[in-house]
């Protein structure tokens, strides 16, 4: 009889860094803001078209779009609870790249 090693799960934990929106000034932190809205129609017509010229339709979802736009604004966040850097709690972070919560997010 052989020797098994216990294996003991650690709990894994998921985080999500989100950006106070709410707090943003048109005209100061962001000019325009952007939410994509199709007609039932148009992707009926889209659906159309491919079942009538046998094109093969896919669909995808992009769960990190809104990580990947570089901001042209220059965005300061105070710094994330639980992250604050010891000695400089009152420095505060410069967005380079969008994240969740931002107004022009979706625009990015």
């Amino acid at each position: 009889m052989g020797l098994q090693k216990e294996h003991t799960a650690h709990p894994r934990y998921k985080a999500r860094l989100v950006v106070k929106g709410f707090s943003e000034k048109k005209g100061v932190d962001f000019d325009e803001i952007f939410s994509l809205m199709v007609k039932m129609t148009s992707i009926r017509v889209i659906l159309g078209l491919a079942a009538r010229l046998k094109l093969e339709v896919e669909q995808m979802d992009v769960k990190t779009a809104f990580l990947h736009g570089d901001l042209e604004e220059e965005i300061y966040m105070e710094q994330p609870e639980g992250f604050l850097v010891k000695d400089k709690e009152d420095y505060v972070c410069k967005l380079k790249k969008s994240l969740y919560g931002l107004k022009q997010a979706p625009r990015q």
